[in-house]
C-alpha cells in the first residue's frame, strides 16, 4: 500500500498514532514544529525525536518534498524557480524583489485544468494537485535564496503561479494556515494574496473560513460572452454569481477585493470594456490591477498600446476607482504574469 504523506496528517491524528505506538503526545507538537516552523525536509532532520519513533514514522509514512531543479535569473532581479517533486513532476515559483519587500509567487497545481486562452500554464493541461507540504516547500526553498541574494526575507506571498488555488482548496488553505499560524511561520495574513478566476463555491468557502488573506479575481472582461471566450470556466461561474460571491466575501471579511485585468490589444481594451468594468466594480469596494500582457509562444494575443492602457486606467480613475498599473517583471526568463510553465512540457520531466 502507498504510504500516507505525513504532512497531510493533522496534529490530532499524528498524536493518536504516537500514543498508539507508546510514545508521549507532546512529540506530535514537536514534529509539527519541525515540519512547519523549522522547515524540516526529511525524517532525519527531526533532531529531538527518539530514534525508535522516527523508525516508526518511516515505516508508516512517506515524506515527499519538492527540490530545486533550476533557478533562472532575470536582468531585473527576478528569479524563477523550477521545482521537481518526488514523482518527477515540475512546477514553478517566482521571487520578485523590490526596494522594500520580496514577493514570492507560488503554485498550487502541476499544470492547470482551466485552459484560459491567454495563459501559458493553461495550455499545458492538468497533471495533479500539489500537497500542502509541496505548496509550503516553495516558500522554504525560496526563503534561503531571498536571504542570500536580496538580503531580505520573503515579505509577501501571492498564490498566482501554476494552477487554480480554489480547485485545490483543502491543501491550499492548509498551507496558508501553517504560514500564518503564530506557532509556525507567523506571517501576517494580509501579506498573502490568493488569486482565482472566480470559482464561486470556493469564494464562499474562503469567506466562511475568514483566514484574513487578500483575495484577487482574474476578471479580464466584465462582458460575460467575452469572458467566456477568454476563460472557459466563466460559463459555470457567470459574472452575476461572482458579484454575489464577492459581496458575501466582503460582508464576511470587510476586505477590499482586488480585480486583476490583463489588457489584450483589440480584445478587452476598448471604451466599452472600461465602462463595463467600472459598472461591475460599483457593487463592492475593490482595487483594480491593470496588468500588461506578456507574449508567449503559441498564444495569439498581443499587449495593448501604452496610450490605450493609460486611457483605460484614466477612465477608471475618473470613476473614483483605485487603479494600479502593474509593470511586468522577469519577462526575459518567462517568469512574468501568464508565462509560467511556458517552457515546461511532459518531455521535460526527469
Amino acid at each position: 500500500m502507498k504510504k500516507i504523506d505525513i504532512r497531510n496528517l493533522g496534529i490530532e491524528d499524528l498524536t493518536k498514532f504516537i500514543e498508539k505506538n507508546g510514545d508521549k503526545a507532546f512529540r506530535a507538537k514537536q514534529i509539527h514544529e519541525w515540519f512547519w516552523n523549522k522547515g524540516a525536509r526529511s525524517f532525519d532532520a527531526l533532531k529531538n525525536i527518539p530514534k525508535s519513533l522516527i523508525e516508526k514514522l518511516i515505516e508508516n509514512f512517506s515524506f515527499p518534498v519538492l527540490e530545486i531543479h533550476e533557478i533562472q535569473k532575470s536582468t531585473d532581479g527576478t528569479a524563477k524557480f523550477t521545482f521537481i517533486s518526488e514523482d518527477k513532476k515540475l512546477t514553478e515559483g517566482v521571487l520578485i524583489p523590490s526596494l522594500k519587500r520580496v514577493t514570492a509567487c507560488i503554485s498550487t497545481q502541476v499544470g492547470c485544468p482551466l485552459g484560459c486562452k491567454f495563459c501559458a500554464t493553461g495550455q499545458l493541461g492538468f497533471d495533479r494537485n500539489l500537497s500542502a507540504g509541496e505548496i509550503f516547500d516553495q516558500i522554504t526553498l525560496m526563503q534561503s535564496y531571498a536571504l542570500e541574494t536580496y538580503e531580505n526575507p520573503i515579505s509577501n506571498i501571492v498564490i498566482m503561479g501554476m494552477g487554480e488555488p480554489l480547485l485545490n482548496l483543502d491543501a491550499c488553505t492548509d498551507a496558508i494556515q501553517k504560514l500564518i499560524s503564530p506557532i509556525y511561520k507567523g506571517m501576517s495574513p494580509k501579506r498573502i494574496t490568493l488569486s482565482t478566476v472566480g470559482l464561486c463555491d470556493g469564494i464562499y468557502t474562503l469567506a466562511d473560513m475568514q483566514l484574513g488573506i487578500e483575495l484577487a479575481i482574474s476578471l479580464h472582461s466584465a462582458i460575460q460572452s467575452e469572458r467566456e471566450r477568454l476563460i472557459p470556466a466563466a460559463k459555470l461561474n457567470p459574472l452575476s454569481e461572482i458579484t454575489d460571491a464577492l459581496k458575501y466575501y466582503h460582508q464576511k471579511t470587510d476586505q477590499r477585493v482586488t480585480i486583476e485585468y490583463v489588457l489584450l490589444k483589440d480584445v478587452n481594451d476598448q471604451a466599452i470594456h472600461s465602462r463595463t468594468l467600472a459598472e461591475f466594480c460599483k457593487s463592492i469596494p475593490v482595487k483594480i490591477n491593470i496588468i500588461e500582457f506578456n507574449p508567449t509562444e503559441g498564444i495569439p494575443y498581443s499587449k495593448s498600446d501604452d496610450k490605450v492602457r493609460a486611457e483605460f486606467a484614466a477612465f477608471l480613475e475618473s470613476k473614483n476607482l483605485i487603479v494600479n498599473v502593474r509593470k511586468s517583471r522577469g519577462k526575459d526568463i518567462a517568469a512574468a504574469c501568464g508565462q509560467l510553465a511556458g517552457k515546461i512540457t511532459k518531455s521535460d520531466e526527469i
